[in-house]
């Protein structure tokens, strides 16, 4: 287990991460490792959650970056973040399932805002989150997410997305508002 209280660094992706950020990503998400964080989709997707492509996309986005979080050299954590006018869409937020529940994924998300309200100016956060992932919406909103009853079907039958174990999976849009530049929200 890494010693939280050592500090953490922030930075953005570059390709040479792309096979780590694939494994993070896939182990706060699925299979039986990801059981021992409380994100896993295991009960609901089976396949992937990700692939290089992917993640290198995210990369190469013009209009976005990939934050990892690593303390010597482990990456510990990663989020994709994307300037889309005055939102910035928030994803890939990945968490070693180890430390979920230890502040990390609290100290990522404050440097998202940081990011996305200071740095580019953006009133608002709009992420997708598995309509059925109850307990991640509810962490969600007691970090001032709201949901907004704007759902998105899920993209059965495009396994780059994982294997489906149910039938009635959708995301649903969750809005956070930002302070900008001068302090406004």
């Amino acid at each position: 287990m890494t010693d939280t209280t050592r500090p953490t660094a922030f930075r953005p992706a570059t390709v040479a991460d792309v096979p780590a950020l694939v494994e993070l990503i896939e182990s706060a998400y699925r299979g039986d490792a990801s059981r021992a964080g409380w994100t896993t989709e295991a009960d609901l997707l089976d396949g992937q959650r990700t692939d290089a492509e992917g993640v290198a996309a995210a990369i190469g986005h013009p209009d976005g970056v990939v934050l990892v979080v690593e303390r010597d050299g482990e990456l510990l954590a990663c989020c994709q973040l994307e300037h889309r006018g005055d939102r910035a869409y928030f994803g890939m937020f990945s968490v070693r399932p180890g430390l979920q529940g230890g502040g990390l994924g609290r100290a990522v998300l404050a440097e998202v805002e940081r990011v996305a309200g200071q740095e580019w100016g953006v009133t608002e956060l709009e992420m997708a989150v598995i309509e059925q992932r109850a307990d991640l919406i509810a962490w969600y909103e007691r970090c001032g997410f709201r949901r907004t009853g704007v759902y998105t079907p899920f993209p059965y039958g495009d396994e780059r997305f994982g294997i489906p174990r149910r039938p009635d999976l959708r995301f649903e849009t969750l809005i956070k508002g930002l302070t900008g530049p001068m302090g406004e929200v």
